[in-house]
């Protein structure tokens, strides 16, 4: 029997007593994911992404862990919900124009010590100031820098069109404008190298592509190395008493923690390891969570049904973005249909195998974008369940 093959008969026995469809996290493989990031991240702290969670349960787990401090949210709602139910660090990694949330920040010295903010422009100091509603408390700010790498001139640009501050010099001058401003402490510097951290460098069967990936990334990497350096260094002129400095990704960790500059790692979808995190040559990780849909239709040799499965995850819609039949293994889309909403019709010699009620295993591409889609999940332990949490979905959040 091969790995796999054990791992669906794990998983079979242990959510037999329960009906499909459903989400699980193979807490073995979830915790040895956890270790291995630690490992990488070679003794710098792990700021958590609770975007790649999404649950509150195993947030908590990875937290009590040694090598992890802080959360890495991704709207204000939720970093006032987090921050409410007891975690004290919580970076929101994208700006916001939550003139509500801005309102309840300003007014509460519990949500304004623990939660810190995203800026990159004067004018989100504006919207926070008119949003205040009368509150006083100081909001701590981090400021992002752009980390895309810019060849001949600028003509050429490669990364995430994030923040609009990418020399040091205009990080410097965004630190200055928070200066001047009452009501406002710069205490950290972000900078997501999502074409380094997020872009596998060994994709299946593109050998050319995958060199060329690689190439662009060590070139990224020296670049950015330096230019970071630089940031912080003409920040610190600004703001002595600089908190954090935080970089990196799953695809980064060991990388971005050699810097110098960088105190703190982002990371997160390296716990769930999605399929998008298997083309990589710097980690490999131990899928961790999936979800089951029940076979329902038999159309005939070598086809079943499956109830739903079509959830595609966000970015440059491709073939990349979709979940894969995992369990059994052999089982493909029909490339005539592909993953539906409501049916899922699978190919493949294993399909005969499988009777009506059997579950099938899939991967999502995106970590924490599953729990979008289930309220709960089921956390296994060799062969049986030991605990359900709640997703966010699950606790009646959906913040995006």
């Amino acid at each position: 029997m091969t790995a796999r093959a054990a791992d669906r008969a794990r998983y079979d026995r242990a959510t037999a007593h329960l009906d499909a469809p459903l989400a699980i996290v193979d807490l073995d493989a979830f915790d040895a994911n956890a270790d291995d990031l630690v490992r990488r991240a070679g003794g710098k702290p792990i700021r958590l992404a609770s975007k790649s969670v999404r649950c509150r349960a195993m947030l908590e787990r990875v937290l009590a862990r040694d090598g992890f401090a802080g959360i890495m949210s991704f709207t204000l709602a939720e970093s006032l919900w987090l921050a409410r139910s007891g975690f004290d660090d919580v970076l929101l990694a994208y700006p916001s124009a939550d003139r509500a949330g801005f309102a309840e920040l300003a007014a509460d010295p519990k949500l304004a010590a623990a939660v810190t903010v995203m800026v990159d422009d004067p004018a989100q100091l504006r919207l926070i100031d008119e949003a205040r509603d009368g509150g006083r408390e100081v909001i701590r700010v981090c400021l992002e820098l752009d980390t895309s790498l810019k060849l001949l001139g600028g003509r050429v640009r490669v990364g995430a069109r994030r923040s609009p501050l990418h020399s040091p010099a205009r990080v410097a001058d965004m630190a200055r404008a928070v200066a001047r401003r009452p009501g406002f402490k710069v205490v950290g510097i972000m900078a997501y190298e999502g074409h380094i951290a997020g872009v596998g460098d060994a994709v299946a069967g593109r050998p050319l592509r995958s060199r060329a990936v690689r190439l662009m990334q060590a070139t990224a990497r020296r670049e950015l190395a330096e230019r970071r350096a630089a940031v912080v260094r003409a920040v610190r002129a600004v703001v002595p008493d600089l908190e954090f400095v935080n970089g990196g990704g799953t695809g980064s960790v060991q990388h971005t923690a050699a810097e110098d500059a960088v105190t703190e790692i982002g990371a997160g979808s390296g716990l769930y390891v999605p399929r998008l995190f298997d083309n990589y040559t710097s980690f490999s990780g131990r899928p961790a969570a999936l979800f089951a849909q029940p076979v329902v239709r038999r159309p005939g040799v070598g086809v079943v049904t499956v109830l739903g499965g079509g959830y595609p995850a966000s970015g440059a819609a491709g073939p990349d973005r979709l979940p894969v039949p995992y369990l059994p293994e052999g089982l493909k889309y029909d490339p005539q249909e592909g993953p539906g909403e409501v049916q899922t019709p699978l190919l493949g010699s294993p399909a005969d195998d499988l009777l009506l009620g059997d579950k099938v295993w899939f991967r999502h591409a995106k970590a924490g974008e599953l729990c979008e889609r289930f309220d709960a999940l089921h956390l296994i332990e060799g062969d049986t369940v030991t605990a359900t949490v709640p997703t966010y979905r699950g606790e009646g959040h959906t913040f995006l």
